[in-house]
């Protein structure tokens, strides 16, 4: 068992499956914690810093128009497979320039960058690169029949531009929420659990702007769940509603909340409403809504109505929630 914290929910902003195949009536609210891997479509820059070398700091990355969130996609027009490759490609150039070619968000682009040698006289350019990412976030729905689910209720990004990351393949894992870190104002707090990296429980078929989506291959989560009427967009109401949410171990427990407003169609995709946590032992517990809920299905009515996607900074307590129409639409 490998442990990991939840760090996939950005809360500061922030496969293909066939149209029709889930059934929209009825699904599976679940609130459970799952352990997420997802390797990008090239490599991810995680960071640009400076390289120490016997002339002083350099930062050839920066200097080049390199960024934070960039995905780097070739070297020399050799495609980049993981970060070893990236160094070695890096390294064996010596201080003649490079060619990179990136993606920043949709746009392509094509960057010269000339290594230099840092103090140990080995060539770098300055950039820590990411292959996978993984976390921890929340099961919203899934489909009895077919296994497909929603989650998350907003894309994986990268962490300073906010732009999706291009999935080449990912995977759902058996999780277990070991900790919680309490948040607070000013701070947002997270869900730290334990998962098996050596069995999958899922497959990742598709990051959008919604959630991520893919098809159960274990049942195990919802075998003895029962499905659930989900709300058109009309019936969600300012009000009382809860939410699922598993916050210890691997139990998923109700907590209440208030719908304070609904946006409606002119909301953002992820923020259809504004919500507020009002259940005393999950404001003792963790503060509110804290990294790693996102994803936990919020019922009102006896009606699947969302998913929590954003925490407010400044108030723990306070976020956001997604419609559910707006993930099946995606799904």
């Amino acid at each position: 068992m490998k442990k990991l914290t939840a760090c996939i929910i950005t809360f500061l902003f922030t496969l293909s499956i066939s149209a029709g195949a889930v059934n929209h009536d009825m699904l599976i609210p679940v609130g459970r914690a799952v352990g997420i891997q997802m390797s990008s479509q090239g490599l991810l820059v995680e960071g640009v810093s400076p390289v120490d070398t016997s002339n002083g700091q350099q930062n050839p990355a920066e200097k080049a128009g390199i960024k934070t969130g960039d995905i780097i996609i070739s070297v020399n027009d050799e495609k980049m497979q993981d970060g070893a490759s990236f160094q070695k490609a890096v390294s064996l150039s010596g201080e003649n320039p490079i060619k990179i070619k990136i993606m920043r968000g949709d746009e392509q682009k094509e960057i010269n960058v000339t290594p230099v040698k840092d103090t140990n006289g080995v060539c770098k350019l300055g950039i820590r690169v990411r292959d996978t990412i993984n976390g921890i976030g929340t099961i919203t729905y899934v489909d009895a029949d077919t296994g497909e689910y929603g989650s998350l209720g907003h894309g994986i990004c990268s962490g300073e531009n906010g732009l999706l990351i291009p999935l080449k393949q990912g995977s759902l894992m058996q999780a277990s929420v070991s900790r919680v870190v309490k948040g607070i104002a000013g701070t947002p707090g997270c869900l730290q659990g334990d998962f098996n990296t050596e069995y999958d429980i899922g497959t990742v078929e598709k990051n959008t702007l919604t959630g991520i989506y893919g098809t159960f291959t274990d049942n195990s989560y919802y075998k003895n769940l029962k499905p659930m009427e989900v709300a058109s967009s009309d019936e969600i109401k300012t009000g009382q509603a809860i939410i699922l949410s598993n916050i210890a171990g691997e139990e998923v427990k109700e907590y209440t909340c208030e719908i304070e407003k609904v946006y409606g169609a002119g909301g953002e995709y992820d923020r259809s409403m504004t919500i507020r946590i009002t259940d005393d032992t999950l404001i003792e517990k963790t503060g509110g809504i804290v990294q790693g809920m996102s994803g936990s299905p919020v019922i009102q009515n006896g009606k699947i109505i969302g998913a929590v996607t954003h925490v407010l900074v400044s108030d723990p307590t306070r976020g956001y929630a997604i419609q559910i129409e707006k993930m099946l639409e995606k799904a």
